[in-house]
C-alpha cells in the first residue's frame, strides 16, 4: 500500500512538479542539448558511445522516460531509474580528441556538468515562456534537483543548489567549452535530424525547425557566441516570445495529448495519499 500512495521524490507540493508540467519543457531538452555539446569531454563522450545519429528518436524517448521516471515515478521507480544510468555509464570510456587521455563517462566533471545544463534549461525555458516563478522558487527548484543529481552518481554537496550558484559554476567552466568538430557535428545533426514516420518533406519539418531554432536561441549569449553566432538581445527577446507563444498554444490543447502513464500514474498517488491525509488516517 505505501507504494500505490508514494509520491516519489518531489510530489505535489514540489516546484519541481509544476515546472515539469509543463509541456512547452520540450523545447528545454534541446536546449540542453546544444549546450551540453560545447563541452569537450562530454560531447566526446556522447559522440564515441551513443548511437544517437542511428536512433536519435529513441534515445529521445528512452530520455523522457527516464526524467519523468526521475520526476513522477515511485521513489522506488525513481532510484531503480538511476541505477541503471549508473551501470551504463560505469562501463563506458572515451578518449580526449585534445590529449589522447582516456576518460570515463562518470567522471563527476562531467556528471555535473550535463546535470546543471539540463536543470539550467529547464527552468530557464519555463522562466521565459511565462510560467511565473518567485526567486526563492527558482533555489527551490535547483535545491530539489540535487535528489536528481545524486540518482546519476554525483555528491549532492558538490553541485549547484541555487541560481547564484548556477552562475557562479557557468562562468568557473565557461573556459573549457569551446565549439570543437564534435560539437560542429551534433549542432549540424540536432538542426536537421531525420524525422519518423516519413515525415521530412511533410510541414512536420517546419514544426522541427522553428522549435529547434527556439531552443538554439534560448540559450545564454555566451554558449550562442561560441557556436559563431551572435548573442545579440533582439535574439534573446525573438526566443522568449516564440517560447511564451509556443506555451500558449500547447496549453490550448487538451492535457491527455501530453499526459503519459508516468504522470497519469502519480496523479492518481497524490490523489490517494492526499484523500488518506485529509482523512486523518495516514498514520501508516
Amino acid at each position: 500500500m505505501a507504494s500505490s500512495r508514494d509520491v516519489g521524490l518531489f510530489g505535489p507540493g514540489s516546484v519541481t512538479w509544476r515546472v515539469h508540467a509543463e509541456p512547452v519543457l520540450m523545447v528545454a531538452g534541446l536546449r540542453s542539448l546544444f549546450l551540453q555539446s560545447l563541452h569537450p569531454r562530454a560531447v566526446a563522450g556522447v559522440v564515441q558511445n551513443s548511437g544517437y545519429q542511428a536512433d536519435p528518436w529513441g534515445r529521445l524517448l528512452r530520455t523522457i522516460n527516464y526524467v519523468a521516471t526521475v520526476v513522477y515515478g515511485t521513489t522506488a521507480q525513481a532510484r531503480a531509474a538511476g541505477r541503471r544510468v549508473r551501470s551504463i555509464h560505469a562501463a563506458l570510456t572515451a578518449t580526449d580528441p585534445r590529449t589522447g587521455e582516456l576518460f570515463r563517462i562518470d567522471e563527476p566533471d562531467l556528471l555535473r556538468w550535463v546535470h546543471v545544463t539540463e536543470v539550467e534549461s529547464f527552468l530557464d525555458t519555463a522562466k521565459r515562456a511565462g510560467v511565473a516563478l518567485t526567486e526563492s522558487e527558482v533555489d527551490g527548484y535547483y535545491t530539489e534537483q540535487l535528489r536528481a543529481a545524486e540518482l546519476v552518481g554525483l555528491d549532492p554537496s558538490s553541485v549547484p543548489a541555487t541560481a547564484a550558484e548556477v552562475d557562479a559554476y557557468y562562468r568557473h567552466v565557461r573556459p573549457e567549452l569551446a565549439m570543437t568538430a564534435d560539437a560542429a557535428k551534433t549542432l549540424a545533426f540536432l538542426a536537421v535530424p531525420p524525422l519518423p514516420w516519413r515525415l521530412g518533406l511533410t510541414p512536420a519539418r517546419l514544426i522541427y525547425t522553428g522549435v529547434a531554432a527556439t531552443s538554439f536561441g534560448l540559450q545564454p549569449p555566451w554558449a550562442r557566441r561560441l557556436y559563431g553566432l551572435p548573442g545579440l538581445p533582439s535574439t534573446d527577446l525573438s526566443a522568449s516570445l516564440s517560447a511564451r507563444a509556443l506555451r500558449t498554444l500547447l496549453n490550448a490543447l487538451p492535457r491527455r495529448y501530453f499526459e503519459g502513464p508516468i504522470y497519469k500514474s502519480a496523479m492518481a498517488r497524490a490523489g490517494r495519499a492526499a484523500s488518506i491525509d485529509s482523512s486523518g488516517t495516514a498514520s501508516a
